[in-house]
């Protein structure tokens, strides 16, 4: 059987602080991200098999991603687990909720890294993360593949 590609955009928007960036980017700003995710697998070929023909349904995939990504991230707030972030959040949650704490700089090449860490735990054994592609404006994104990162 063939070894099968499917991809799928989502978009979130989100907010994140740079600490310590030495550009414009270290004021609080936000971002329209979309999202490729990219799986691979070979179609189900049992006759049986209300998915037969597909590598995965787009729904299961669309319910992961939501659940791992996007319901957590839409409308947030992203800083760094730091004492100055730490600070800053204290602040923020007096009048905001969606306030996000990551171990890591939320740049778009980190985000890539936190997003397919959730999604290779989730995604069903028969299917592979392939790729992610994360644009943060129009004409800028970052991509990870699973081949890069063996």
């Amino acid at each position: 059987m063939a070894t099968i590609r499917l991809t799928k955009e989502f978009s979130f928007e989100a907010a994140h602080a740079l600490e310590g960036y030495d550009g414009a980017c270290r004021e609080i700003h936000g971002h329209s991200y979309r999202l490729f995710v990219t799986v691979k697998g070979e179609p189900s070929t049992d006759e049986y098999d209300p998915k037969q023909g597909m590598v995965m349904d787009f729904g299961l995939l669309k319910r992961i991603v939501n659940e791992q990504i996007v319901s957590r991230f839409d409308h947030s707030f992203v800083i760094r687990r730091t004492e100055q972030g730490e600070q800053l959040r204290g602040l923020l949650a007096e009048h905001f909720s969606r306030i996000l704490t990551v171990d890591y700089q939320p740049t778009c090449e980190n985000m890539l890294v936190d997003f397919a860490e959730r999604l290779l735990e989730a995604l069903p054994d028969e299917v592979q993360l392939y790729s992610l592609r994360l644009h943060e404006t129009a004409t800028s994104f970052a991509e990870w593949f699973a081949d890069d990162n063996l």
